[in-house]
């Protein structure tokens, strides 16, 4: 029953592979867009934020296939890359983790935000009557000060990543040892006969992973609270 198949290890690696490629990526997009958002006035403010957070409300499938149209190898931008570069995002490892990467981005993006939000101004505002200019300040102030929230995105985008199913396959489709994660091997279990037992397997790694995620984000995000209190 516990027995992993080499198929299965090769569907829990890919998709521990994934999700760390897909977060890695996605933090330092998710850090100027979550700072822009925070402190920055500019027109169009609040359409920026609703398109950012779409993936969130968008059926993943729909995500996909926007993905699949834009970045597909007759793409708008993907035949361009396959053009000059030879490189493409569709039916490959590294399109799984874009379309991870874009689903999970949103709850990066809020858990940062939400962070820069909580800082004091005026421990900025003490940086820079030290002398200190407004990248100083970012890199030795704010940013270390929105360090746990970074973290507890950082972990709710890789859980997210690690169960994303909808947009990674209809943009990756579901090619076992290149594009088929957890869920894309839960599923193609379930659909033949005598494939329960494998299923279940996978399903029980995916809880586990997903639960000791939520569990560390909650300790961490405790800790941002009493960091918060300090400071106050």
């Amino acid at each position: 029953m516990l027995g992993f198949s080499p198929d299965e290890w090769t569907a829990i690696f890919l998709s521990l592979r994934v999700a760390t490629v897909a977060t890695i990526f996605a933090i330092p997009f998710a850090v100027l867009a979550a700072y822009a958002l925070a402190r920055w006035r500019f027109p169009g403010k609040i359409v920026l934020d609703s398109i950012l957070h779409l993936p969130l409300v968008m059926p993943p499938v729909v995500t996909g296939y926007l993905l699949l149209l834009t970045l597909g190898k007759q793409g708008v931008v993907g035949k361009l890359l396959n053009d000059l570069f030879g490189f493409t995002f569709s039916f490959r490892w590294t399109g799984a983790a874009l379309a991870c990467g874009v689903m999970g981005f949103p709850l990066m993006l809020r858990a940062i935000r939400l962070s820069f939000d909580s800082i004091d101004r005026r421990l900025e505002t003490a940086a820079e009557t030290l002398g200190a200019n407004s990248a100083w300040t970012f890199l030795l102030v704010t940013l270390p000060l929105a360090l746990p929230g970074i973290i507890v995105g950082a972990i709710l985008c890789f859980a997210k990543a690690l169960g994303e199913f909808g947009a990674t396959i209809t943009f990756v489709s579901n090619i076992p040892g290149e594009t088929q994660t957890i869920p894309s091997a839960i599923y193609a279990y379930t659909q033949v006969p005598g494939g329960e037992a494998q299923a279940l397997r996978l399903t029980l790694v995916s809880v586990a992973i997903a639960m000791a995620a939520l569990l560390v984000s909650e300790i961490l995000n405790r800790r941002v609270q009493k960091q918060i209190a300090v400071f106050e």
